[in-house]
């Protein structure tokens, strides 16, 4: 039964007025109703707080990427892998910074002010960098040319026979050089008595062609543009270049673990006869991207998946991308792999919800927790009114025995003041959630009754005659004097 708050205010008895003819009062809402909105509130605000996470966690993150040297196939290929990742709009974009080379974009790196970086394996790496992907891998090439003219002389076909030469290099980092002083070492060749001479990578050819040498190096992709015009420019007036092998290569990588055993395949180079004429055994190294150990997993990982997503998209326009390479994972790496990386490559990856399922579900159950925590708490400060209450409904049970046996007419309306100041008091406690609507309807029942046992007690007392009246008051006030 839908209780009527009009028929409770409606039925007052002082002083035999009609209330329901004054402006009622405005419905309370029901502890239920309280409820139900604060749930909706909560709910709603959990939410917004899921979604404005995600947008949070989910926001375009910009990776600064230290990258060199200038118009280097490598900042090439960052280049174009920063306008991939903005026309995909990906979770990840970059921001080339170039440098001088390799040696600089490490030190960038180690000063924390770069993200990533390109660097070569055979140099120093920074102690705060991991590995994310391989670019590319490079191969050392070593060849020399018949003298010419009164400088003709024997013919080098080892590199043992270095000795008193010199030797080009091609490229102006001291890394280069570097390298080919480790293969002289290897093959018992004291550096101090080969003449060194550097070219620079971007006018290799016309050095060459203006400063003659006995041998060159090269260090570069197989299929470098660089190394085959440096070939091409030492033999056009001199004949076929006698390419030097480096039988030694798996010594030097059990020595230095930044290189590898490698071969150059016969006719890479191009020319006729083939350049070379048949496999080569060498050494290479890699060019590594790599990241700061700080760096989110996250967003290593994402970096990653995307960098592999967009790599054939690459190659048709940029073949070096083809050349990118999954990351060395195993423990002893010669550069640790970046734990994003690693869960790239080994399809670890987590996503959003796996990341943080456990934080969103602990959070739910501690709101939960609350809710319960903060409705007990409620109720258990509203346990004195109930009380209070409950007592003023037996209370009202009682009234309705005494109008019964009532024998004036003013009890019962003392009685009905009472009555009134009862409701008001239920009706105070409804409003603030102390009781229940079903026990509200509980009392509109008793009180109900108690209206018919007033009514009917004054439809007695109304028609017995006036002197019957007085005489039963004076008795009733005889007797309990």
């Amino acid at each position: 039964m839908k209780l009527s708050l009009k028929r409770l205010f409606g039925r007052s008895m002082t002083g035999g007025l009609d209330l329901a003819e004054a402006p009622s009062p405005p419905s309370p809402r029901s502890a239920a109703r309280k409820t139900a909105l604060v749930t909706l509130a909560l709910v709603l605000a959990i939410l917004g707080a899921l979604v404005g996470g995600y947008y949070f966690a989910m926001r375009p993150v910009i990776l600064k990427v230290a990258v060199g040297p200038a118009n280097s196939d490598d900042v090439k290929v960052v280049q174009a892998l920063t306008q991939a990742f903005a026309q995909n709009k990906s979770y990840v974009r970059l921001r080339p910074i170039q440098t001088d080379g390799a040696t600089a974009s490490a030190a960038l790196l180690a000063e924390g002010k770069a993200d990533l970086a390109i660097v070569r394996g055979d140099l120093d790496v920074p102690k705060n960098a991991q590995a994310v992907a391989t670019l590319r891998k490079n191969v050392v090439v070593l060849w020399s040319v018949p003298g010419k003219g009164k400088k003709k002389g024997a013919k080098i076909t080892k590199i043992a026979q270095l000795a008193g030469h010199r030797v080009g290099v091609v490229g102006r980092t001291q890394a280069n050089v570097n390298l080919l002083k480790v293969v002289l070492q290897q093959y018992g060749v004291d550096p101090a008595k080969v003449e060194i001479v550097q070219f620079p990578a971007n006018e290799a050819a016309e050095a060459i062609r203006t400063q003659k040498v006995d041998a060159y190096l090269a260090a570069g992709p197989v299929n470098s543009k660089i190394t085959a015009e440096a070939i091409a420019a030492s033999t056009k007036d001199v004949g076929t270049p006698t390419f030097l092998a480096i039988d030694s290569a798996d010594a030097i990588a059990q020595n230095h673990p930044v290189y590898e055993a490698a071969e150059i395949p016969a006719g890479t180079y191009g020319g006729s006869p083939d350049r070379p004429d048949d496999e080569v055994k060498t050494i290479s190294f890699s060019h590594h991207i790599v990241a700061r150990k700080a760096l989110s997993e996250t967003t290593v990982a994402a970096f990653t998946r995307q960098l592999f997503a967009v790599r054939q998209q690459l190659v048709t326009e940029f073949p070096l991308a083809a050349k990118i390479e999954t990351p060395d994972t195993d423990k002893d790496a010669v550069i640790p792999v970046h734990p994003g990386a690693a869960a790239f490559v080994d399809g670890e990856e987590k996503t959003f919800l796996d990341k943080y399922s456990d934080y969103i579900w602990w959070s739910l159950m501690a709101l939960s927790a609350m809710g319960s925590l903060g409705a007990w708490f409620a109720g258990y400060l509203k346990k004195d009114e109930r009380n209070t209450n409950s007592h003023l409904r037996e209370r009202l049970f009682d009234m309705i025995a005494a109008a019964r046996k009532s024998e004036t007419t003013e009890e019962l309306d003392q009685m009905q003041t009472e009555a009134d100041e009862i409701l008001r008091d239920t009706l105070h406690c409804f409003d603030h959630g102390a009781i229940e609507e079903s026990a509200l309807t509980a009392f509109n029942i008793v009180l109900e009754q108690f209206h018919a046992a007033v009514a009917d007690r004054k439809a007695v007392l109304f028609s017995l005659p006036q002197n019957l009246q007085r005489a039963a008051g004076q008795f009733r006030a005889a007797g309990n004097a």
